[in-house]
């Protein structure tokens, strides 16, 4: 299995801390960022940041949908990671001061692809449609941390 990565990056005029918080907070503000793709959003366990536990489904297409059950913990400052008990997928916010006032937020998927043909079509496609579903995500950030 051939691991797929997919990668989103976006310059948001808010200081690093305000938009990390931002996306800690998976009781409050985070369910405002997610876009359609993303469903049955709950938090089972915490809700700010490490030790917090997650549901949702993530419809990347019209015909997959991931249920997603999250660990998130807090390796170092800046950075969330949400580990899916349900499959291999790891995703890591990275968020880092980018000047006065500003900061720079991003976002990498990683999860073991299939195989075969399917594996082929899954690391040539997902990582560019993954990407504009965190992108929706940034954009959401930052209109939800430049008011």
């Amino acid at each position: 299995m051939a691991q797929v990565e997919a990668t989103t990056e976006r310059i948001i005029a808010a200081d690093a801390e305000t938009v990390f918080d931002a996306l800690a907070d998976y009781s409050g503000t985070r369910a405002k960022l997610l876009p359609e793709h993303f469903s049955e959003c709950e938090v089972r366990e915490g809700g700010d940041g490490e030790g917090t536990l997650v549901h949702w489904k993530l419809q990347a297409t019209s015909k997959r949908v991931r249920d997603c059950l999250l660990e998130v913990t807090e390796p170092t400052d800046g950075q969330l990671v949400e580990k899916d008990r349900n499959s291999s997928m790891v995703t890591t916010w990275i968020v880092t001061p980018a000047g006065e006032g500003k900061s720079k937020a991003v976002v990498t998927t990683v999860w073991d692809g299939a195989t075969g043909v399917g594996g082929f079509f899954e690391r040539t496609f997902a990582p560019k449609g993954l990407g504009r579903i965190y992108d929706a995500v940034l954009a959401k950030l930052a209109d939800e941390v430049e008011k």
